[in-house]
């Protein structure tokens, strides 16, 4: 999914995080693709997996923080996966605060190697994530190249957006209380863990389906319509990360019982539905195990 050139981004507030970021002041990160809901839903850990990729790093100390003030049109978020991720905030913000009463938005914060968070190290080799306590969501872009690398995902603009609409859903299971009402119940195909994932999916794919329907200040749509190659795109990186899938790369067999985020086939199927029908089909706590 392309952004128009011309569309204006320059009110992001979109952080950069890490050993790369400028210390401003004096001082001073999900889905997912392997989406974790930090703390509270926990997930799986790949760092022994994946281990990182050139870009990423292990250092949390490294903290430093700057504005991603380079990121003012669509054509800065259609040249780099920076300020892709600055677009992607600007246009989730503008989406549910039209379908959250008081919506406020998490912080959007850009990894360069690794910092600290209150839900533990953001990098890499950890992928994409919410932390709730901070309202904060985090990623790394070089995690982008990791997919393509070690787990054979094409990783493009539309995949890319996938991601960060699925971390901002967890923020609206934050602040709506789903997270509350629907705690950590352990782990298994028809548990609240997986729900929830599977909720984030359809969110996601709720807000691409409408997205090309916001417009800047100035009339202009911030992206253009998606082509089928890149919606095409967006289903794999689904299917790349489903639990089944991630399973047997990692362990050549698949446990049904140890599920976190759901199968390849049901990533899939919710953010299909949520593209095609929008917010309304989303609630995965309602349906019966053998629907989800």
């Amino acid at each position: 999914m392309t952004f128009n050139p011309d569309a204006d981004i320059s009110g992001n507030t979109t952080r950069r995080r890490g050993r790369g970021a400028a210390i401003a002041g004096g001082g001073v990160g999900v889905l997912g693709l392997v989406a974790l809901v930090v703390a509270m839903l926990g997930g799986p850990d790949l760092t022994g997996l994946v281990g990182g990729v050139p870009g990423g790093g292990n250092d949390p100390a490294s903290s430093g923080e700057s504005t991603l003030s380079e990121c003012d049109t669509g054509q800065d978020a259609n040249t780099t996966d920076d300020c892709r991720m600055a677009g992607a905030q600007v246009l989730l913000d503008d989406y549910w605060a039209q379908h959250v009463d008081g919506y406020q938005p998490p912080t959007m914060n850009v990894v360069d190697g690794a910092t600290s968070t209150q839900c533990g190290t953001a990098s890499n080799a950890v992928g994409p994530f919410y932390c709730p306590p901070e309202q904060g969501v985090y990623i790394d872009p070089t995690f982008f190249q990791l997919m393509r690398d070690q787990f054979g995902a094409s990783a493009g603009e539309l995949s890319q957006l996938y991601i960060v609409g699925h971390e901002w859903g967890h923020h609206i299971q934050n602040i709506t209380g789903t997270m509350e009402k629907y705690p950590n119940n352990g782990t298994g195909p028809d548990s609240n863990g997986v729900r929830t994932e599977l909720q984030a999916d359809c969110y996601a794919g709720a807000w691409l389906g409408d997205v090309t329907t916001l417009k800047d200040d100035n009339g202009v749509a911030y992206l253009k319509k998606p082509t089928e190659a890149q919606i095409t795109d967006a289903l794999n990186a689904a299917f790349t990360v489903g639990d089944d899938h991630i399973q047997e790369q990692q362990a050549g067999r698949v446990n049904p019982e140890s599920f976190t985020h759901g199968t390849s086939e049901q990533r899939q199927a919710w953010f299909a539905n949520g593209y095609k029908n929008g917010l309304g089909v989303c609630d995965t706590f309602a349906v019966s195990g053998d629907k989800l």
